[in-house]
């Protein structure tokens, strides 16, 4: 482990989105034992790349309870939001309660006081509905499930994190539905930089 100055932390938070999960995965878990691991450094490496535009689909498979999610659906759309606080972002899951979940430790991140000290980015309003938090300069993070509606919404990113239910991943009808994305509704879910 390198051994970095407050101010040299503070910089790679701002630049490596690694360093930057590692602070939320803290500020989310505080009592738990961060356990660094060689996998989490290639997700982020491959996220970070997709926000500089060099991959545009990207798929990651891990079993659970492996950061998947504080990776992929917490700290990058804030990450995001940081370097592009006019972008937009949909993140979906199978649930509403997860993808309100996820929006909660998201707007969490973006609210702290560590956070607000390394970036100028801003929720214009902090208690909005978690359905859709969006940015002073017009950028959106949108948490929607499989099954809810994207009527008429494009996005930057799209993010889609578990869209199935354990149990019902083991059924072949369940996993191509959501692979034909039948059970997204959108009639327009156009997409710059399509999912992450």
């Amino acid at each position: 482990m390198i051994d970095l100055t407050p101010a040299e932390y503070r910089a790679a938070c701002r630049q490596d989105l690694y360093t930057f999960a590692t602070r939320c995965f803290m500020h989310l878990h505080g009592r738990a034992a961060f356990r660094p691991n060689w996998h989490l450094e290639v997700i982020a490496a491959a996220l970070q790349e997709c926000l500089a535009g060099k991959i545009k689909r990207l798929v990651i498979n891990l079993p659970p309870r492996h950061l998947k999610s504080l990776l992929a659906s917490i700290a990058l759309p804030a990450f995001w939001l940081d370097h592009r606080p006019n972008a937009g972002i949909i993140t979906v899951t199978y649930g509403q309660a997860l993808s309100e979940k996820f929006a909660r430790d998201c707007r969490s991140v973006m609210t702290a006081s560590w956070h607000q000290a390394l970036f100028p980015t801003r929720l214009s309003n902090p208690r909005a509905n978690l359905q859709e938090l969006t940015t002073t300069a017009g950028g959106f993070r949108l948490a929607t499930s499989v099954g809810g509606v994207l009527t008429g919404r494009g996005a930057d990113l799209i993010v889609i994190d578990d869209p199935l239910k354990p149990d019902e991943a083991i059924l072949e009808t369940q996993r191509r539905s959501v692979n034909e994305g039948s059970t997204v509704r959108s009639t327009r879910a156009s997409t710059t930089n399509p999912p992450a």
